[in-house]
């Protein structure tokens, strides 16, 4: 007897290889002109789907979730994060949060050594003056000096699979490596490392010449780089986030920007996103980046497969192997 396919609903376009994969499995509606569902819709999928597929950019909050249907059991988010998702409603109403850990480890890790690099180096404003103007008027001295990376410190705030993987980049460029965690990572890692750990948040910032943000946006790091704590960094300081964008207070970093209390910024993530401060786009001091780190086709396609396997655990009755559950955030 064939078992019956239950119904798959997938917010936004997904590689061709997998959502022919999902097609073959589930009864899948897709999203081929990719535009992002509004809340009325996303509203009315969730009234319909046995199993959603949402994306870092669909809000699954509390007032979402009230008018699902009894039907709805799986929510199977294609994303390492699930800050956007009311992980706590959900599981209250009988229905199971999973995400796709580990898959974009790599690729995060190394579009965050790509920024630290770009902001310490200029490398946009180089490539910017060999535009289609071409002002460049030949080598000098003096022109376009960057900052060495080599032998300054790597603060790393959130020493999990991302941090660990940023770490062992920046080992390999010379940077003393020192990170902020809820707790020491294993002696190993920080042997293989050479770590330092810092229980103290402040104490690390004032100490340190680049800041890498790579922990996950939960309540408890919504602006925890506050404008207090910005105002710790040394005035020649990087700062990069690959992470989320609530985890800094936008405002803040703009105005140390304009006043030249920071040597820089490399963001990928943004507090509004899609909308990004007009103030860090007016900063010379930036180097900005439309949410691209994870985006390579080998992660999106490993991404997939993730959501694949837990929805197929799912309907074959077991516990999917990526179940989040709010004691976990």
């Amino acid at each position: 007897m064939t078992k019956r396919k239950p119904l798959v609903i997938v917010t936004r376009k997904l590689p061709d290889v997998v959502e022919t994969r999902m097609r073959e499995l589930f009864n899948t509606r897709l999203n081929d002109a990719d535009r992002p569902l509004s809340k009325a819709e996303l509203v009315e999928a969730v009234k319909q789907a046995e199993v959603l597929v949402p994306t870092v950019t669909d809000r699954i909050d509390k007032t979402v979730l009230a008018q699902a249907g009894e039907q709805l059991q799986l929510i199977a988010n294609f994303g390492n994060g699930v800050d956007n998702i009311d992980v706590e409603t959900a599981v209250a109403r009988g229905i199971t949060v999973t995400n796709t850990p580990g898959v974009l480890t790599e690729d995060t890790a190394d579009m965050t050594m790509a920024l630290i690099l770009a902001v310490a180096r200029r490398l946009i404003e180089g490539a910017q003056v060999i535009g289609p103007d071409n002002t460049w008027q030949g080598w000098s001295p003096t022109w376009m000096l960057g900052s060495r990376i080599w032998g300054k410190r790597l603060g790393i705030i959130g020493m999990g699979r991302i941090g660990s993987a940023l770490a062992r980049r920046a080992k390999a460029f010379g940077l003393q490596i020192h990170y902020h965690n809820r707790k020491p990572v294993a002696p190993v890692l920080e042997e293989e490392l050479e770590a330092t750990y810092w229980e103290s948040l402040d104490q690390m910032l004032a100490r340190m010449d680049i800041i890498s943000v790579n922990c996950p946006h939960t309540p408890a790091t919504y602006h925890l780089l506050s404008a207090r704590r910005l105002k710790l960094l040394r005035p020649v300081a990087i700062i990069v986030n690959t992470a989320r964008g609530e985890i800094i207070d936008e405002n803040a970093l703009a105005r140390m920007l304009e006043a030249g209390e920071l040597g820089g910024a490399g963001l990928d993530v943004f507090e509004h996103e899609p909308a990004v401060n007009p103030r860090l786009l007016k900063s010379k001091r930036t180097v900005l980046l439309p949410h691209m780190s994870s985006a390579t086709i080998e992660g999106r396609i490993d991404m997939g497969e993730k959501v694949i396997i837990n929805i197929k655990t799912w309907v074959d009755g077991h516990k999917p192997p990526d179940r989040v559950l709010p004691s976990m955030l």
